[in-house]
């Protein structure tokens, strides 16, 4: 049961009219706070979005530009507390707004990380070259230019790019012997074309960084942080990732994870500890992508959000009712001696890699591909029914080709722990064809 609380809401912070709003509405409904929502103006197909905010939440603002800038910010908080509303916190799942996120909560006397120390964890190639001097990463980055890709592509090793502020995997991709400069050119001219992630690469655009390739299995740590005491919640594996040249798809995660020991999860336990230590992170919601490989974990990304797709679903299956969002909005609210901060450690895993939780979770997540799509449907052959269904894409709805995923839908199920030996695999192997969907044939019109 989540604690009541009276006489006030959230702010949230909306990118184009999405960025989980219904989950978070529902999370501030139970525990009887308000909703406030500070949305940038939605894309021209998605017209009625703000129609459908209004009727989920108590309030809604929309600006006249797709990105939310500070002076929106300041001049929401301003009207609410104007019309008598009092705002408790703000909270927003868009990584491009995280900074205002922390701009809000300053003003409101919040504790959150400093918007200073968001924008550092959002440079991606400073905080790896930090990282390695302090001996918490092997990997080392440098920025990408014409010269340096031609110098990594002479050497004889493995290096991955990525941009240097980044979402969503998009422009992520190993360099191989026949990148070119030309490559980096048209993702970033794309980038200035995308509405919707345009905002999340910075002021200055999509920039590029080259550096060191981390091969072995991928994790993602799921961590509440309050007042410096650091909680793994989650451990998820990704238990299925395909590297394309434009992007990185993450089609299918479990947890907990299948292919590490409990010595070696508290191993990555303390090792998240110490880089949350390093960087001075005393608040807040991460979710902290590793790779795990010859008894070493090393970092991929720090991302100061809650984690994307079905991260906070599933961890929501595996607590028995808490999502990640839901402890993200407890801890913004929690006060000294109510109890939040040993509710959390009961959730989480101990220091020796235990979880308390007697539930497994998996899911898969769908890729669409480019085209007109016919028909979309979810198998009814599976050896267990999803718990959670989403469907983002529908008949006659048409896919650009770009160098972000595109999300055509996803599933979660839940079962016990003790039969993940039988379940995860039997789950792996039919969910691969969940939902069916077929294009267009552009020759005849007809499915493909």
């Amino acid at each position: 049961m989540h604690k009541q609380h009276t006489g006030g809401g959230i702010l949230l912070l909306s990118h184009v009219g999405y960025s989980f709003v219904e989950d978070l509405a529902s999370a501030l409904g139970a525990r009887g706070l308000r909703t406030f929502v500070l949305s940038s103006r939605p894309e021209p197909a998605h017209t009625g979005r703000l129609d459908e905010l209004r009727h989920l939440a108590d309030d809604v603002t929309a600006t006249d530009a797709h990105v939310l800038t500070h002076r929106d910010v300041e001049h929401c908080l301003a009207d609410l507390h104007r019309r008598g509303e009092t705002v408790l916190a703000c909270v927003t799942v868009w990584e491009g707004y995280r900074h205002l996120m922390s701009f809000a909560n300053e003003a409101l006397g919040v504790s959150d990380l400093g918007e200073k120390q968001i924008l550092a964890l959002r440079d991606k190639l400073t905080l790896r070259n930090r990282l390695f001097e302090a001996g918490l990463t092997r990997v080392r980055a440098a920025e990408l230019t014409p010269a340096s890709l031609a110098a990594h592509q002479a050497l004889d090793g493995r290096y991955f790019v990525k941009p240097v502020s980044g979402i969503a995997s998009y422009g992520a991709f190993p360099l191989g012997p026949g990148t070119t400069w030309a490559d980096i050119e048209r993702i970033t001219a794309e980038s200035r074309d995308d509405t919707v992630y345009a905002s999340a690469f910075g002021d200055d655009g999509l920039t590029f960084l080259v550096e060191d390739y981390l091969p072995g299995r991928e994790f993602s740590f799921e961590v509440v942080v309050t007042d410096g005491a650091a909680h793994v919640v989650a451990l998820h594996e990704k238990c299925e990732v395909t590297e394309t040249a434009g992007t990185v798809l993450e089609n299918a995660c479990t947890s907990p994870p299948v292919s590490v020991t409990a010595a070696e999860r508290a191993a990555g336990i303390a090792w998240v500890r110490r880089l949350l230590t390093e960087l001075d992170l005393r608040w807040g919601c991460f979710h902290i992508e590793a790779r795990y490989e010859d008894s070493h974990w090393d970092l991929i990304e720090i991302n100061p959000r809650v984690g994307g797709s079905l991260i906070s679903h599933s961890t929501r299956e595996l607590t028995g009712g808490a999502s990640l969002l839901d402890l993200w909005i407890d801890a913004l609210l929690a006060k000294p001696g109510d109890g939040f901060r040993e509710r959390l450690a009961a959730l989480s895993y101990t220091a020796d890699g235990r979880t308390p939780t007697q539930n497994a979770t998996f899911f898969r997540v769908f890729f669409a591909e480019k085209g007109r799509i016919a028909s979309v449907r979810v198998s009814e052959e599976l050896p267990l029914p999803p718990v959670v269904t989403h469907l983002l894409l529908k008949a006659g709805d048409t896919v650009d080709a770009t160098a972000r995923e595109v999300f055509l839908g996803q599933l979660l199920w839940r079962y016990p722990r003790d039969e993940a030996d039988r379940l995860f695999p039997e789950l792996a192997r039919a969910s691969a064809h969940a939902i069916d969907i077929q294009y267009e044939r552009q020759d005849e019109g007809g499915p493909r």
